[in-house]
C-alpha cells in the first residue's frame, strides 16, 4: 500500500494519519518524542506493510512483475494499488477524493514543523503535483513511476511499469479488490 491507502486506513484521527504518513522516514524506534497518536500511526503503518508484504494476493500481483523489476515489484504494486483505490474511491469513502486529498495537505502543512525532513520534502512534492488526487489517472501513476525510476538512477526501470499496468489492469484490479477488503477487515480488528 502506498500513501493514499495508508492515509485512508488512518480513519479520521489526524495524529494517526501524521504518524502513518511519516513512518517510512522514522528509523527503528526513534519516535519517542512524538505524541502517542503519532506513535500509533507509525505502528499502524508498519502493521499495514507487514500484513501486505506477507499476503498471498499481493505476492500474486508481484509475480506478474518480478522477472522484469525484481525487488522493485513490491513498490510498483503499492503504487498500482493506490491507483485502484483512487479510481474506486467512492466505493470506500463518502468524502470525495479531492476533498480528502486537500484535507490531508492542510493537515500536513499545519504540522509541517514536526515532520521529519524527508517527509517535509515529500510533502512539498506531493502537494505541488497533487499526487493523492492524481493517483486515479494513468498519467498520474506514470509520473510517479518515472519519479521513482529517476530516484533509482534508472536501475529499477519503474518507468516501464505503466505498460504492465495497462496489460494486466483487470488482473491487478481484481487482486486489489480482494486484498483491500481483507486488509480493511484486518485493520478494523486492531482498533
Amino acid at each position: 500500500m502506498n500513501f493514499l491507502a495508508h492515509l485512508y486506513l488512518s480513519g479520521n484521527n489526524n495524529n494517526i494519519m501524521i504518524g502513518n504518513f511519516i513512518a517510512d522516514h522514522v528509523t527503528g524506534n526513534q519516535f519517542g518524542h512524538y505524541q502517542e497518536g503519532i506513535q500509533q500511526g507509525i505502528f499502524l503503518h508498519r502493521e499495514i506493510d507487514t500484513f501486505t508484504d506477507a499476503h498471498e494476493i499481493v505476492r500474486k500481483s508481484k509475480r506478474r512483475l518480478h522477472e522484469r523489476y525484481r525487488h522493485y515489484d513490491g513498490v510498483i504494486i503499492d503504487i498500482f494499488y493506490d491507483y485502484f483505490l483512487a479510481r474506486n474511491w467512492s466505493k470506500y469513502s463518502k468524502t470525495p477524493l479531492e476533498i480528502f486529498a486537500n484535507s490531508v495537505y492542510d493537515l500536513l502543512i499545519e504540522n509541517f514543523k514536526i515532520l521529519p525532513l524527508k517527509s517535509q520534502h515529500f510533502t512539498k512534492y506531493m502537494i505541488e503535483n497533487n499526487l493523492l488526487y492524481n493517483y486515479q489517472f494513468e498519467d498520474g501513476i506514470e509520473m510517479v513511476l518515472k519519479g521513482m525510476n529517476h530516484r533509482t538512477k534508472g536501475k529499477s526501470q519503474m518507468d516501464l511499469a505503466i505498460e504492465d499496468l495497462k496489460l494486466f489492469q483487470e488482473d491487478f484490479e481484481n487482486d486489489f479488490f480482494i486484498f483491500f477488503d481483507v486488509l480493511r477487515f484486518h485493520i478494523l480488528k486492531l482498533t
